[in-house]
């Protein structure tokens, strides 16, 4: 039930259910996402990712959040690249859920709430994300949060050795 989703700002402890996610995950994950050090899948590997991420978002420039269902963390959302001037005001948005968490509501949930935040605590004008062109459920998750495609990357990210095109989407926030 997607109504038990919530996110938070990521925090140190949340390194170990990640890199176990990211661990059994692995293989599903492949073909959306670039390839990791074997480390990324790790507790220890987690752990010093996240001490970037929340180096960023002491800078400003994102805000690093854990999914969670029922109190347990099942995946990220992280709002990336921010641009918070006046002019600007638009920052990026990336998402995943665990497969044991998948079909099941939540990534859309986190996705609405990181809109919110967005708009709300961060201030923000325009949200960005971008998904693989097979990247169905994905797509279907932005489609529900209001994003419309804008266009195609093409050759922009290099996956399980060939590089793919991307779909761009946005939305408007205010």
């Amino acid at each position: 039930m997607p109504g038990r989703t919530r996110i938070r700002l990521i925090e140190p402890a949340d390194a170990a259910p990640i890199a176990a996610h990211r661990a059994r995950d692995a293989d599903a994950f492949r073909r959306w996402e670039p390839a990791q050090p074997p480390e990324h899948l790790t507790a220890a590997g987690q752990a010093e990712r996240i001490d970037r991420l929340l180096a960023g978002h002491r800078a400003g420039t994102l805000w690093p959040g854990a999914v969670l269902a029922d109190g347990e963390v099942i995946g990220q959302v992280t709002v990336g690249g921010i641009l918070p001037q006046p002019h600007l005001r638009r920052a990026s948005l990336g998402y995943w859920t665990a497969t044991t968490a998948q079909n099941q509501g939540h990534a859309g949930r986190a996705v609405a709430l990181a809109l919110r935040l967005m708009a709300d605590e961060l201030g923000l004008h325009r949200v960005e994300a971008s998904t693989n062109l097979e990247n169905l459920p994905s797509q279907r998750v932005l489609r529900r949060n209001g994003f419309t495609p804008y266009g195609v990357a093409h050759s922009s990210i290099l996956l399980d050795g060939s590089w793919h095109d991307a779909l761009l989407w946005e939305r408007l926030l205010d």
